[in-house]
Formats: C-alpha cells, structure tokens, sequence
C-alpha cells in the first residue's frame, strides 16, 4: 500500500506562468517524504535523524514531468518503495492535480547514512526494513 498526502499549492511554489517551479517539486518530493516516516515507521522524521541518528543522502534523483501543476491546485503524492538493498532505499513518487491527472514521477535512491558521519554507510535497520515494507507496491 501507497503512503498518500494532499497539499495545495501555494503562490511562492509557482514561477511567471503560474505553474509549479520545477526546483520546487524536490521540495515538495521532500515534504511528502519527511510526512511518509510517521506512517510507515510510526515517527517522524527528526526522530530518526536525532534519536536514531540516521541520516538519508540523496545519491539519485530522475524525474519525469508529464503535466503542469498550477497555482491553487491541489496536489497528491503516493510514495512507495520498490527497492530495500543493504544499505540503501528507493523511492518511487507519484504526483496527481485534483483531477486524478498524473503530473509528475520521481524516482530517488537514498543512502542510510551515520547522522555525525555521513561518509559512512550503515545497514537499513530492521525496523526501518518492517516499516518500509508497508509502503511497498507489492
């Protein structure tokens, strides 16, 4: 199952013709993701930054851009994650307008890092591991 979340977007979001600037997609991608934690792995995002001390370095972003999203839209993004490998995560994101129209696709691979270390990888822990699974597409 999907994790899914509405947002509208706003003025500051948008460029000259209206339509969402294309740099702030990966800060809306960001949003969704940093909101995805809590209902997969039941807690938000600092604490696994702060408490558990994992970090998630972006190492791949591709992107597809299908259809604009405009000023006062309303904007929903499924996420789901196809791929746990040993130490990195893949994300597949899905953006649709109020329509139901398929606007945008995100693919980005991070890596778990050490928070104070991020040079150094560690292992996708257990409990991330049975988290994620939640939002797996199978």
């Amino acid at each position: 199952m999907a994790f899914v979340s509405k947002r509208r977007i706003d003025f500051p979001m948008v460029d000259l013709a209206k339509i969402v600037y294309y740099p702030r997609f990966w800060d809306l991608a960001h949003r969704f993701y940093e909101e995805s934690w809590e209902f997969s792995c039941g807690m938000h995002y600092n604490e696994i930054l702060s408490e558990k001390q994992i970090a998630f370095p972006l190492v791949h972003s591709e992107a597809s851009f299908l259809h604009p999203i405009a000023y006062g839209d309303t904007v929903e993004c499924s996420i789901t994650v196809p791929r746990i490998g040993n130490t990195s995560i893949s994300g597949r994101y899905e953006f649709r307008n109020q329509e139901g129209t398929l606007c945008r696709t995100v693919d980005q691979v991070t890596v778990c890092t050490d928070m104070w270390e991020v040079k150094r990888k560690v292992p996708v822990p257990d409990w991330m591991r049975d988290g994620l699974a939640k939002i797996s597409p199978e």
